[in-house]
């Protein structure tokens, strides 16, 4: 949008590759998956915010430096070559994982609106089988939650899912919020460490008011068939196991042929422009850029608040570079961080001095983010969302059925099975005199 805005009438051709149609608000995910945001409005469809752009739908699956071409694999059909001038890559993060036993069958992610929607979905699937069934195994097992990783998505994502739960259980009548059991497991010694030990050790003792169990300085070993082995020796089934324990590079960069540091990030200098190219720019979580304004050695940290001002130094830059000017540094300071606890509850630290905690931070929380969602449209539609909420109860409908939406027509094409014989009507003997 920045290279757009700035370049003049048919100065150039932006191309922008994606293999999804759209772009997704990140820090909504949690909201999302707590029913107060709905999934089409954390999304902005890019055909429509980037008008003046050219939008392909595909992977770039290599990067010819010597050609200056890249190679698109599009949603459909043959792939093809791409001829650029200049290349700028932001191809963001992905969950980053470690191999435990049974994660990558039985755990959830929370990087995508579609694992967003899925995990509410399935929470609420997890109340309707508690409410079916006098097994109290099955019962215990679904009505368990485990959240691996205390960052803002763990924490947030915790504090939603149980606010909604909580919610939910008044119109069941044999689930109750005091059946369900919340756990938060984080490797590090205190939870939400971009807001500092005192802040964090305050959030700890809010979720725990809440019966949210939340272990530190452990991680979980196994959750083979859904049976959870925690480092500290505790072990339960659980129905739910969500995974936030951190994020990592998009792979994909591995292909570029661009220099990479030691975590797979893009090496960047401060201007943005990869190590040894000058036609090549990389920013946002992908990318390994040096934090001025925290000294000499530092990176700047993979968050949102350094991704959107990276990209409007990157944009200039970008318009720098064709023209032949100057690239300007990239430099940041921290303004603080804003984190949800769920309804009317949140937690803010505000240019490393201001701390807020309870109602005051929630409407910060929400104020910022609802003026930070891109386009004007996705701003109303999200205020429009949360107005509505005030007058209005919570919507606790899941929709499981959507992870499998095939499933009733592949049923209703079925072959009919054939009706069972009718049984034979039993002969009574009359007795002989």
């Amino acid at each position: 949008m920045r290279i757009l805005k700035k370049m003049r009438y048919g100065e150039a051709t932006v191309t922008v590759v994606d293999p999804r149609s759209y772009m997704t608000y990140l820090p909504f995910l949690p909201e999302a998956a707590g029913g107060n945001v709905a999934p089409r409005n954390l999304v902005a469809p890019l055909r429509s915010a980037l008008k003046k752009a050219e939008v392909l739908t595909g992977h770039v699956t290599e990067v010819d430096h010597a050609r200056k071409v890249a190679t698109i694999q599009p949603a459909a059909g043959d792939s093809y070559e791409l001829p650029f001038e200049y290349l700028v890559v932001a191809t963001g993060s992905v969950s980053r994982t470690f191999p435990i036993p049974g994660l990558a069958e039985h755990g959830i992610g929370m990087k995508t609106v579609e694992e967003a929607i899925s995990l509410r979905n399935h929470v609420m699937a997890q109340l309707d089988k508690a409410e079916s069934t006098t097994d109290e195994d099955v019962r215990r097992k679904a009505l368990t939650f485990v959240v691996i990783g205390g960052g803002f998505a763990g924490i947030e994502t915790v504090a939603e899912i149980e606010d909604m739960a909580r919610d939910a259980a008044k119109i069941y009548k044999t689930v109750s919020r005091d059946d369900m059991r919340f756990v938060v497991v984080e490797a590090a010694n205190r939870i939400l460490p971009e807001m500092g030990p005192d802040l964090g050790l305050w959030t700890k003792g809010r979720l725990e008011e809440r019966n949210i169990e939340v272990y530190i300085e452990t991680s979980m070993d196994s959750c083979v068939d859904q049976h959870v082995v925690l480092k500290n020796g505790m072990e339960f089934d659980a129905s739910t196991i969500v995974w936030t324990a951190g994020v990592k590079p998009n792979p994909v960069v591995n292909r570029f042929g661009l220099p990479l540091g030691p975590r797979g990030h893009v090496d960047t200098a401060a201007t943005l422009q990869v190590q040894g190219f000058d036609y090549v720019w990389a920013a946002g979580d992908n990318a390994q850029v040096p934090d001025l304004a925290a000294g000499e050695g530092a990176w700047c940290p993979p968050n949102a608040q350094h991704a959107v001002r990276q990209a409007a130094v990157l944009g200039d830059n970008v318009i720098a570079g064709m023209r032949g000017f100057p690239q300007a540094e990239y430099k940041h300071k921290n303004l603080g961080a804003v984190a949800g606890l769920g309804l009317h509850k949140g937690v803010a630290i505000l240019f490393g001095k201001v701390k807020l905690k309870g109602r005051l931070a929630w409407w910060f929380h929400r104020g910022y983010h609802g003026a930070m969602v891109p386009t004007m449209n996705r701003k109303i539609r999200v205020f429009t969302d949360w107005t509505l909420a005030m007058f209005l109860k919570r919507e606790t409908v899941g929709l499981s059925e959507m992870e499998k939406p095939f499933d009733a027509f592949q049923e209703a094409t079925a072959p009919a099975p054939k009706p069972a014989a009718a049984a034979e009507p039993k002969k009574e003997l009359a007795a002989s005199k």
